[in-house]
């Protein structure tokens, strides 16, 4: 089984694919998927859900998350908004089995840690074990896309 996780900025897209045999659970594939500058908005948004499909195509995922915007945030970017509502829209729309998607505390309630614990995950102060290549996450917004991933496993 595939799994994709996806945690949005407004400039990109970065996603993680992991693939779970038995309870080996490895990252296969970070990526981010760059949006072209030079594209007006809806045609960046367009060339974003092309991307997410052919993702999905490609590694035959079967389940997918996608790590989204606290609602309370003071800084709500209303391009990541758009972005991940175009992302939701793309995995409503495909073949997957089932998506998830996760702000802090539902990720955490689904990986049975506090949210704290979360946080350090994402940060990189802490390891998490379940994923057996954790260090091949070299930033926040992998180890995000991981979590979430592995969020929408559960």
């Amino acid at each position: 089984m595939r799994i994709l996780g996806i945690r949005v900025e407004p400039k990109k897209s970065t996603f993680v694919v992991i693939e779970c045999i038995g309870e080996q659970n490895t990252v296969i594939n970070v990526e981010s998927i760059k949006i072209p500058a030079a594209l007006d908005f809806p045609e960046k948004l367009k060339y974003l859900r092309s991307c997410v499909l052919d993702v999905l195509r490609e590694y035959s995922i079967n389940i997918a998350g996608i790590r989204v915007a606290e609602s309370n945030s003071q800084n709500n970017d209303v391009t990541r908004l758009h972005m991940e509502g175009v992302i939701q829209e793309a995995f409503a729309s495909s073949q997957i089995e089932r998506y998830f998607t996760g702000r802090k505390m539902s990720i955490a309630a689904r990986l049975g840690v506090k949210v704290q614990d979360l946080e350090g995950l994402f940060g990189g102060k802490s390891e998490y074990g379940i994923l057996s290549n954790w260090d091949s996450l070299t930033n926040r917004y992998s180890r995000e896309s991981a979590l979430v991933a592995m969020g929408a496993l559960s």
